[in-house]
């Protein structure tokens, strides 16, 4: 059989976005799938009839990345397409082309032209539509001007020669510069093609739900730094009303279950960092507000790590007055059912694996989750009985050799029991010697499970024992046991030397003098610290790291905040304090080869970390080497574009390869 190579993760095909049709009769999705040659990933929606379970493509120009159904059962999708979406570039127009299609087939037509930069549409009972779009107050009022000024003012907009920032954040992983930027709510009239902004002129939302005529939000209204702490509001015929007040809770992601009732989860400032919100129900007329009950998981999210998924869906559903989310435990995400009196059903779905994103109706689940080393797919559970409706990846179990993760379970010296896994060399042989990665997964609160992790497979295709866990701070086994409050370094950092132990012992072919280790993220925080603590591992990979996390503070889109939340205090209050919790503060004390991979657009752990740590080593005469992305983000392993992704697969085992197996 084939063995992974860097290149094979271009066949993949990822299925996202699932949604069941008003009639039932059929669910749509998104199907996404690597072109090198454009080095992107296009997409097209699909369709699978319910009753036959045929799967058929629906578009065919690879821009339908975004779409919803309208009530007559047609789809409605924005793409930039032809002449006009052309001009409007040309005249510093910011506009949204919406298309139309038949789930049954035929030619997608054009529906209408908003100005606004939006999303696919939530419909109201009136006809007109609800869209959150991107409002950027830096542009200037091409409108205003002559064309010959018009010219001038979008070329210099288009590609300025230098960047003005006057909030917190200044810029954000995945978006860019986001000074005076906001995400704005608009009720639009597609008829007249003409677009009324909701939310005031400097307030910015993060979540939104419809249902009916009521819209429901979360957000801020900011001058000069966005808060931690942000409100709820509904908006209706007589305009936005608070329904919680900004700066008393952390607030999840909002859900209506009815037109009266919105459900999310509430964590009071006051309460401890790492808890996990209760779940509450709010009155969207009077505001009052039920506590549900508590629930010391993820609500309405899967946390379990992968680099073989693409795309997002909906991961909360109401249905019939209850909402069904997703929530990862252990290692594992599933779906259960919240009733109205606060109740939490059973698991609905099957264990392993991680459920993605779903629909419900008529007592089915429809969604896309990873099962066993099956790439994601869709699967239907009715009656508690799953089965899987597509194999766009089946081939990969065919034709390739690949690695079951084995699991490993032990009691670490703090009394918590860390789950992991271990997984083979391709080709394993009893009784001979191999090389082995410790691989730590980002978040912290994260979680690594058994599904497929293409890497990964890669490195056991390359000879490699691949060891990874889920030390204290990752997700899906409550706040105790993810509270790493003033405790990076310490906890994690035994529980994970424990765990590699704990496989060394029980993996005797594993050879303990060729170890590597690396990790992005907090992973990257960890590589760093490792090395810096232990001269155990004959090289490293840190990947999107931090090392100082004084100047993580300053520089990134969540680090003047994030700092209190992870070690309970800031740069003013105790520098000292973070000082001490820096692996840059350790670095002369590293012996082992490191490679560094970053990306330049990484605003979530700015490119300064990875340039502080490489130096740092340089100087202390260390081999090392960095590799910096151009045009990349903190994403690059997940979606980054193909040629980067591939360079940085090879990077990675040829760094090991070079120091574990030479």
């Amino acid at each position: 059989m084939k063995h992974i190579t860097a290149e094979t993760f271009l066949e993949y095909r990822f299925p996202s976005d699932v949604r069941i049709s008003p009639d039932g009769s059929l669910c749509a999705f998104v199907l996404r799938k690597a072109d090198l040659e454009k080095n992107s990933y296009p997409g097209d929606v699909w369709v699978l009839e319910r009753a036959t379970g045929q799967v058929r493509r629906l578009t065919a120009q690879g821009d339908a990345l975004d779409f919803a159904f309208l009530p007559d059962g047609s789809i409605v999708f924005s793409a930039p397409r032809g002449r006009e979406a052309e001009k409007a570039r040309e005249q510093g127009r910011v506009l949204t082309q919406y298309f139309s299609i038949s789930p049954y087939g035929g030619e997608a037509l054009p529906l209408c032209t908003l100005p606004v930069s939006g999303s696919a549409p939530r419909v109201l009972p009136d006809g007109r539509w609800l869209v959150c779009a991107k409002v950027d107050l830096n542009r200037p009022d091409f409108s205003a001007m002559d064309e010959e000024q018009r010219k001038t003012a979008l070329r210099e907009y288009e590609n300025p020669r230098f960047r003005v920032f006057e909030e917190l954040p200044f810029w954000a992983n995945g978006r860019g510069d986001v000074s005076r930027v906001r995400r704005s709510l608009f009720v639009c009239d597609p008829a007249q093609g003409s677009a009324e902004r909701v939310t005031a002129e400097y307030f910015d939302v993060s979540s939104y739900d419809q249902m009916g005529q009521t819209v429901v939000f979360t957000g801020s209204e900011y001058r000069d730094f966005l808060p931690m702490y942000e409100g709820l509001y509904a908006c209706g015929a007589d305009g936005v009303r608070t329904l919680i007040e900004p700066g008393q809770y952390e607030l999840g992601e909002v859900h209506l279950v009815d037109e009266k009732t919105v459900v999310l989860t509430l964590r009071g400032s006051e309460e401890h960092l790492y808890a996990h919100g209760d779940i509450w129900r709010v009155n969207v007329e009077t505001g009052e507000k039920t506590r549900l009950c508590a629930y010391d998981r993820s609500f309405g999210s899967s946390s379990v790590a992968s680099d073989s998924r693409l795309g997002g869906g909906m991961s909360a559903v109401a249905c019939g007055g209850a909402l069904y989310f997703a929530t990862t435990e252990d290692e594992d995400s599933y779906v259960r059912c919240l009733m109205p009196d606060g109740t939490i059903s059973e698991r609905l779905t099957a264990p392993g694996g991680s459920v993605d994103c779903f629909d419900v109706r008529d007592g089915e689940i429809l969604m896309v989750a990873m099962r066993g080393m099956r790439l994601p797919e869709l699967y239907s559970v009715r009656g508690g009985e799953e089965r899987r409706l597509t194999s766009f990846n089946e081939w990969v179990q065919e034709q390739y050799e690949l690695s079951q993760p084995q699991p490993v379970r032990f009691t670490a010296s703090d009394g918590f029991e860390i789950h992991g896994y271990i997984m083979q060399p391709a080709g394993y042989e009893p009784g001979k010697k191999y090389p082995a990665i410790l691989h730590i997964h980002g978040g912290p609160r994260g979680a690594f499970g058994s599904v497929f992790h293409n890497e990964m497979q890669l490195w056991a295709a390359r000879g490699y024992f691949v060891f990874y866990c889920n030390p204290r701070g990752g997700d899906g086994r409550g706040a105790a046991f993810a509270d790493l409050l003033d405790k990076y370094g310490d906890v994690d950092y035994k529980n994970l030397m424990e765990f590699t132990d704990y496989c060394l012992a029980n993996c005797p072919d594993a050879d303990p003098e060729r170890l590597g280790v690396t990790g992005g993220s907090y992973g990257g925080v960890m590589t760093n610290w490792i090395i810096g603590h232990t001269d155990r591992f004959r090289a490293a990979c840190s990947q999107r790291c931090i090392a100082n996390w004084i100047s993580f503070e300053g520089t990134t889109d969540i680090g003047y905040w994030f700092n209190y939340t992870q070690h309970g205090t800031l740069t003013a209050e105790n520098p000292q304090r973070l000082w001490e919790l820096s692996p840059l503060a350790y670095a002369d004390n590293v012996k082992t080869p490191t490679l560094f991979i970053h990306a330049e657009e990484d605003y979530r752990c700015y490119m300064a970390e990875g340039l502080q740590m490489f130096t740092a080593l340089k100087m202390h005469g260390v081999e090392s080497r960095l590799v910096l992305f151009r045009g990349e983000n903190h994403d690059l392993s997940r979606t980054g574009r193909p040629r980067s992704r591939i360079r940085r697969m090879e990077e990675i085992a040829g760094w090991m390869d070079a120091h574990l197996k030479g």
